[in-house]
C-alpha cells in the first residue's frame, strides 16, 4: 500500500511539474527549477539544461579569451626562442603572429613530432607546419560555434572584431564550460596566473596583481604603500578609473589598459618603454613623479 502511495505520489509530482507547456524560455526555465526542486532532476542536471540555453543565446565575444590573455608565437623571433616559450606556456595550439598578421597556427603535437624525427632544424621546417587559421566574428553564436567544431574537427578559433582585426580566442572547451561548468586541467593553476607572457617581453598583468608580486616580477620599486595591487596604484597615478588604451610609463616599463569596467581597471600589458609604441592607437603616457 504504501508503495502504491509512493508512486502514485512521484506520479502526481511530476505530472504537476509539466502540467503546463512552456510558453516562453522563461516558462520553461522556472519548470526546470520546480523540477529541481520536487525532487525530478538533482542540481546538475538543472545546471547543465540551463547552460544549453545560454548557450544558444550567448555569443563569442561572451566567452573568448581576449587578445591581451592569447600566448602568441611570434614569427620573427629566433627558433630556439619559439620552442622556449611554448616549453614554457605548455598549450596545444598558438596562434602565429608576423607583424600583425596571423599566418598561422602550430600545433604542439606536430612541433613534438619534428623534433623527434629530428626534422625541425629551421623557421622554415617550423611554417612547414603552419595550419590554417579559423576565424569567426564576435557575433557568432555559441551553439553555432559549437556545431562547427564538431563538423570541422577544429578546435580553436581565432576571434576578429567588425574592422578585422584580432580580438580573442576561443576553444571547444570553452563552449562545452558554458554548459558543464569549469573543467580544469594541469595546467590551469598556472594560467590563472596575475601575469602571463605573451610574445617576446610582452606580458599581461592582472589588476588584482599584489604590489610586491608586480615590482619582484618586473625588477621595478613602485610605491608598495600607496595601496595593495597594481591596479589601485594606477588609479592613484592617474586620479581616475584608468580607460582602455591609457599608459603610464615608469621605470623603464610602460603599462598600458586594455581591460577596464567603468568601476575599475582589469587588465593591462608590460611591455619595455623602448618598444611601447602601439601603431594606430593613442595612449595617454605619463611619467612617474
Amino acid at each position: 500500500m504504501s508503495d502504491s502511495s509512493s508512486g502514485s505520489s512521484w506520479l502526481d509530482r511530476l505530472g504537476k511539474v509539466f502540467s503546463d507547456e512552456p510558453e516562453s524560455r522563461e516558462d520553461l526555465v522556472e519548470m526546470m527549477r520546480a523540477a529541481h526542486h520536487h525532487g525530478v532532476i538533482d542540481a546538475d542536471a538543472l545546471a547543465m539544461i540551463q547552460g544549453v540555453l545560454e548557450v544558444s543565446e550567448s555569443r563569442v565575444r561572451d566567452i573568448m579569451v581576449p587578445r591581451p590573455q592569447i600566448e602568441l608565437i611570434d614569427a620573427s623571433e629566433p627558433l630556439e626562442g619559439i620552442l622556449e616559450d611554448m616549453l614554457e606556456s605548455s598549450h596545444s595550439r598558438y596562434p602565429v603572429i608576423d607583424d600583425t598578421k596571423i599566418v598561422g597556427v602550430v600545433l604542439a603535437k606536430d612541433v613534438f613530432r619534428k623534433v623527434v624525427k629530428g626534422e625541425l632544424n629551421t623557421k622554415e621546417d617550423l611554417q612547414a607546419i603552419y595550419r590554417e587559421p579559423n576565424f569567426v566574428p564576435e557575433s557568432k553564436r555559441l551553439n553555432v560555434l559549437l556545431r562547427d567544431f564538431k563538423e570541422s574537427r577544429n578546435h580553436m578559433a581565432l576571434v576578429v572584431d567588425e574592422y578585422g582585426e584580432l580580438a580573442g580566442l576561443v576553444t571547444i572547451e570553452d563552449v562545452i564550460e558554458q554548459i558543464v561548468g569549469d573543467i580544469e586541467d594541469e595546467h590551469d593553476e598556472e594560467e590563472s596566473a596575475n601575469i602571463q607572457k605573451r610574445t617576446g617581453e610582452i606580458f599581461s598583468v592582472s589588476a588584482f596583481t599584489p604590489m610586491d608580486e608586480f615590482n619582484r616580477f618586473f625588477k621595478v620599486q613602485l610605491d608598495e604603500d600607496l595601496t595593495e595591487t597594481i591596479g589601485g596604484f594606477l588609479a592613484i597615478q592617474f586620479g581616475h578609473v584608468p580607460a582602455v588604451a591609457e599608459e603610464f610609463a615608469v621605470d623603464g616599463i610602460v603599462i598600458r589598459v586594455v581591460k577596464a569596467s567603468e568601476r575599475r581597471a582589469e587588465l593591462f600589458e608590460v611591455r619595455p618603454a623602448k618598444s611601447a609604441a602601439v601603431d594606430g592607437e593613442e595612449g595617454l603616457v605619463q611619467q612617474a613623479l
